[in-house]
């Protein structure tokens, strides 16, 4: 059909002609209402970007010298964080001299590692970063499986 014809007939009916293939050969329209494909096209849109799960990096600061409360304080937030699946990034900050014992941070954040060894995996080595050491714990596969299970039970 030639474009004449179709945007006559598109005309009498009310609807416009949109091309939807338009590498093909020759190249394919439809009548249909574009107003209503933009906004079907949108809700589907919006359906696939609530789906998706974005798992954002949560960052937990230490210091060398903290405190046992001040470190189980800290210890159950990354817990938390891990048990909603998220990444969690703990940088240990040194100040001063501090930086000359860097093995304090390092021993620190093992041990932070150790406690939280059923529930994690270690995404990124401790490594040093201009006057801090980090490193990243993703959450476990079954802390993960958990979750899905957690979030498939909420919304029924």
């Amino acid at each position: 059909m030639t474009v004449s014809d179709a945007l006559s007939r598109a005309r009498m009916n009310d609807l416009d002609l949109v091309e939807v293939a338009p590498n093909a050969d020759p190249p394919v329209a439809r009548l249909l209402d574009y107003g209503k494909l933009r906004y079907l096209t949108s809700k589907k849109e919006r359906e696939t970007r609530k789906s998706q799960k974005s798992n954002e990096l949560k960052e937990v600061r230490f210091r060398p010298n903290i405190g046992t409360h001040d470190f189980d304080a800290k210890l159950r937030k990354v817990r938390q964080f891990i048990g909603n699946g998220d990444k969690v990034k703990l940088t240990v900050r040194f100040r001063g001299r501090e930086a000359v014992h860097q093995q304090n941070g390092l021993s620190l954040l093992k041990r932070v590692a150790e406690e939280l060894k059923d529930d994690i995996r270690l995404e990124q080595q401790p490594s040093m970063e201009g006057r801090a050491m980090s490193m990243v714990l993703i959450p476990s596969p079954t802390v993960a499986a958990r979750n899905e299970r957690k979030e498939a039970v909420a919304t029924e």
